[in-house]
């Protein structure tokens, strides 16, 4: 197996605190060089499923592997790219939704839903839903003013920064100095006893990818999940299409007593609540029952400046220097995945089932927290990058000090380096060397 791989797998495992044995359960296999990028999206990709697959296996008490194919897994971060509707091909970005060239540099937009188009719209004081109104204006104005004019009209626009600049920027340096996930456990509630047979009950109050990725994990491994959307903004069809397949889903406003009403008796009878709301939004509702294990997504975190603000994976790899990593000096690029979305989603479902393991074992209310910002930052600067420096070494020799490639030939008490440089060609003795002046040559045996 892999090394970068296997210490991805682990390194998740131990943020989500498993037995350090159940690694060795997982193989990987399946063709390579999927998921192309700069940065270690691949890795990334098997390690968030393979831990997603042994926490499930633990849960379970399940003998066997945990199987993480390549090819699997590459079709399924990009999962919604390959639906189908009657043949029909589904909408994933809508056109306002893109990068725009700001007076300073480039701004993308998250416009899809209507509300967020309206509010983009205004904020730059545009009439027309129009690609070239919107161009027009942002191209007036700097790509930060964009992003906080559009933000404070409640809208989605985040100007691009590169990895030095997001590092200095407030919500940076908060990002950078907080875990990849947070565990907490709220209270003393007794080890669960389930009062009933029959599954797992799991709300879902999530959106778009990286929540209903978790909790369409969940449904999978036998989970009755119940969607929970307000009347007035369902999901979008294709999104709706594509995650909730294994899930039921039910229209409720939390504003009204009765549709609150209800929602508190599936609390009371639930186990797992997903949320994946901006922080804060739903606190007013008093969500927490003892025993719960809750587990939220967002897209920057609970903290820092951005705190409660929208985003969505691809204004995340925008802000985050990810765009500017994958780019090039005329354009910013992306991931060849919405990879935070999906990542953070088979991680989230990983640290649900490893938090119902240790309720059912010690009991307590648990919290969970991701943020797709998080996410981010561990694929940067955690996951071992590919940097051909670590493969070159330096030799001098009668040609010059040559730079050149290591020899991908190894294995334990092996060589590691050629006994001799490149001379001048044809400069040798035609006679063979001498094996007492080959540092790898034993003379008792030549």
């Amino acid at each position: 197996m892999d090394n970068t791989v296997r210490t991805g797998t682990e390194l998740l495992w131990s943020a989500l605190g498993g037995d350090p044995a159940l690694v060795d359960r997982v193989a990987f296999t399946g063709p390579s060089g999927l998921l192309a990028a700069r940065l270690p999206v691949m890795d990334l990709a098997r390690a968030t499923v393979a831990v997603a697959g042994l926490a499930a296996v633990e849960r379970g008490g399940l003998p066997g592997k945990v199987r993480v194919d390549d090819g699997a897994v590459a079709t399924a971060f990009v999962s919604e790219r390959h639906l189908r509707i009657d043949g029909r091909a589904p909408v994933n970005f809508a056109p306002l939704s893109r990068f725009w060239k700001a007076s300073d540099g480039w701004v993308r937009t998250h416009a899809n839903y209507p509300h967020h188009r309206a509010a983009l719209l205004s904020a730059l004081g545009v009439r027309e839903e129009s690609v070239q109104a919107v161009a027009a204006a942002i191209a007036e104005r700097k790509a930060v003013e964009t992003e906080t004019a559009v933000y404070a009209a409640g809208g989605l626009a985040v100007a691009l920064r590169t990895p030095e600049e997001w590092a200095a920027h407030e919500q940076g340096r908060e990002v950078a100095a907080r875990p990849l996930l947070a565990r907490e456990r709220l209270d003393d509630a007794g080890p669960a006893r389930r009062r009933r047979s029959g599954p797992l009950r799991v709300l879902d109050l999530t959106r778009v990818i990286a929540g209903p990725v978790a909790t369409r994990t969940l449904a999978l491994l036998g989970a009755d999940v119940l969607r929970i959307d307000p009347p007035g903004n369902p999901e979008l069809p294709d999104q709706h299409a594509e995650t909730d397949i294994g899930k039921r889903t039910v229209a409720l406003d939390l504003d009204r007593p009765s549709d609150r009403r209800v929602l508190d008796g599936l609390l009371d009878e639930a186990d797992v609540l997903v949320t994946g709301y901006r922080p804060g939004a739903l606190e007013r509702f008093g969500l927490h029952r003892p025993g719960l294990v809750i587990a939220r997504i967002s897209a920057w975190g609970d903290h820092g400046p951005w705190g409660e603000r929208r985003g969505f994976d691809s204004l995340v790899q925008v802000a985050t220097g990810i765009a500017a990593t994958e780019g090039s000096a005329d354009e910013p690029g992306a991931l060849p995945a919405q990879a935070l979305d999906h990542g953070t989603g088979y991680l989230l479902a990983a640290a649900v089932l490893r938090s119902l393991t240790e309720r059912e074992r010690e009991g307590g209310t648990r919290l969970v927290r991701l943020a797709l910002a998080q996410t981010g930052h561990w694929l940067t600067h955690t996951l071992p990058r590919y940097e051909p420096a670590h493969h070159l070494t330096e030799t001098p020799s009668p040609l010059g000090l040559l730079r050149h490639a290591l020899s991908p030939v190894s294995y334990d008490g092996g060589p590691t380096r050629w006994s001799r440089p490149p001379g001048v060609q044809g400069g040798d003795d035609p006679t063979w060397g001498d094996p007492a002046r080959d540092p790898r040559v034993d003379p008792a045996t030549a």
